[in-house]
């Protein structure tokens, strides 16, 4: 599983919702969590203010 994914569901949030949150595509949001895409410099921030994390959170390795 993702950071993000994780950071969403401990949210309790769809993805759509934090898609709104941050301003992109519900797709989009899927690719970050699946790994095929990853989030643009310029929405780190936010998406960290919508997780309730901060950015270096985002790049923390989950642990198994």
């Amino acid at each position: 599983m993702s950071t993000i994914k994780r950071l969403r569901e401990e949210k309790g949030i769809t993805q759509k919702q934090l898609a709104d949150l941050v301003g992109v595509e519900r797709s989009t949001v899927a690719k970050w969590e699946t790994g095929t895409a990853f989030p643009g410099g310029a929405k780190l921030p936010k998406l960290a203010r919508a997780l309730g994390c901060t950015v270096a959170d985002l790049f923390k390795e989950i642990e198994a």
